[in-house]
């Protein structure tokens, strides 16, 4: 039977009808990003990271974490796979040994133009079919929900 042969299913009210758009969302980033990594060699993550340092040549770890709303450990995996495949190049910080700045390599900036196959591209056509106005509410509202899961608001008792 096809989903569009099943009984309408009732509603489950604004939370829960979010929550499964938002699951939905994050099964098909997942999907896309395997395929992404079967036919670029990058995962989703991975190429976002090649994007933004091509955008932010000699961007610190620190900073670029930062940017992306990880924890530097996350980060340092994602760095030390793209090092390692050839995407991304680390240099010491002249004015502080200690940090790294990233660039990209001649491999790293062959894949760090848009494409259309991408995640990215495809949220370049949404957006592009999609009102400002409505685009900014969508900002908003998943700023203000990432900023409630952030502060670590309890959970209720069970």
């Amino acid at each position: 039977m096809k989903l569009a042969d099943a009984p309408a299913l009732p509603s489950l009210g604004p939370e829960l009808e979010f929550l499964r758009l938002l699951w939905q969302v994050d099964h098909a980033l997942q999907r896309r990003s395997k395929r992404m990594a079967k036919e670029l060699g990058l995962t989703g993550p991975q190429r976002l990271v090649v994007r933004i340092v091509g955008r932010f040549p000699g961007l610190p770890a620190g900073e670029l974490a930062e940017l992306l709303h990880v924890h530097p450990s996350t980060l340092t995996g994602i760095l030390a796979r793209l090092e390692r495949g050839g995407w991304i190049a680390r240099r010491a910080d002249p004015r502080d040994r200690r940090r790294a700045l990233f660039g990209l390599t001649e491999r790293g900036r062959g894949v760090a133009a848009a494409d259309p196959l991408t995640i990215e591209g495809a949220l370049a056509r949404v957006l592009a079919e999609i009102p400002a106005k409505n685009v900014e509410a969508a900002r908003s509202l998943l700023r203000a929900l990432a900023r409630e899961l952030e502060n670590g608001t309890p959970a209720s008792p069970a």
